[in-house]
């Protein structure tokens, strides 16, 4: 019978979206739906003037997501679709969270148990990383005759130094919490129970800062990497340009002069 809920769940408080993959009977994996579901979540998080952060985790104790739904892989080849490769383009949910490089505002991933293939990979796309002890990472596709084609394998070449990503690359050996904590791959871990608390956290500390100033050190930052020094003074980043005549560029400094919280506006 087929299975017509929803796979993600999408709610706003505040300033902050919290995006959900659910599907915890099969660990979040991620299906053709899903994709489809996300794509349109992954445009209003960007547009909605009123979102300045998001926290992307699983549904349940037990994943934020094992990756790509293999079941449904399996009988799409058996279909006769073509084999697929580093992308996402011209198939459901394009593009997928994995490939929107100018996504602006800051994601937080929360990670419980599972983060495997596709859902690693998500992981990796999201701005910083906070995962429970229990949390555990990989790219097993090499296991299974497949490629971390979301971005997998360039992504963990870039965050880790080359021989370590290596190793893991070509094994799909897991990386426990606390190794992901040690190569820098997470951000911060802590026991599940206190999991929430600690996301919170990292979503306070941002909302404490302006809106725009967060977006334009996102993109300088993300867009510098592999540039030369002096290509990077010398580059002109579309959100530094409207955080300088922003208005929040002003209240910052003198709220620090008055002596009083900011009042952002994110304008």
């Amino acid at each position: 019978m087929p299975d017509h809920r929803p796979r993600v769940s999408y709610t706003k408080r505040g300033h902050v979206a919290y995006i959900t993959l659910d599907r915890p009977q099969v660990l979040n994996a991620m299906d053709l739906r899903m994709h489809e579901e996300l794509v349109e979540i992954w445009d209003d998080f960007e547009y909605d003037d009123e979102i300045w952060a998001g926290v992307l985790t699983g549904a349940g104790p037990r994943a934020f997501s094992v990756g790509q739904d293999l079941k449904e892989l399996v009988a799409r080849v058996r279909s006769g679709e073509p084999p697929s490769t580093f992308g996402s383009r011209d198939r459901p949910g394009w593009p997928r969270l994995t490939e929107r490089f100018d996504l602006s505002k800051p994601l937080i991933a929360k990670v419980n148990g599972y983060a495997l293939g596709g859902g690693f990979e998500l992981a990796l796309a999201c701005d910083v990383i906070v995962a429970a002890e229990n949390a555990t990472f990989a790219l097993p596709e090499a296991k299974l005759g497949l490629i971390a084609g979301a971005g997998g394998v360039f992504r963990l070449a870039r965050q880790l130094p080359l021989k370590t990503a290596m190793g893991y690359l070509l094994t799909g050996r897991e990386i426990p919490a606390a190794r992901a904590l040690e190569l820098g791959l997470v951000n911060e871990v802590v026991p599940a129970e206190e999991l929430d608390d600690c996301v919170d956290g990292w979503v306070d500390d941002i909302l404490r800062c302006a809106p725009f100033a967060v977006r334009a050190i996102k993109e300088a930052a993300q867009t510098s990497t592999t540039m030369p020094l002096r290509q990077a003074f010398a580059t002109r980043y579309a959100w530094e340009e409207r955080r300088m005549h922003s208005q929040d560029a002003r209240e910052g400094p003198l709220s620090f002069v008055e002596k009083r919280p900011p009042k952002w506006t994110g304008s």
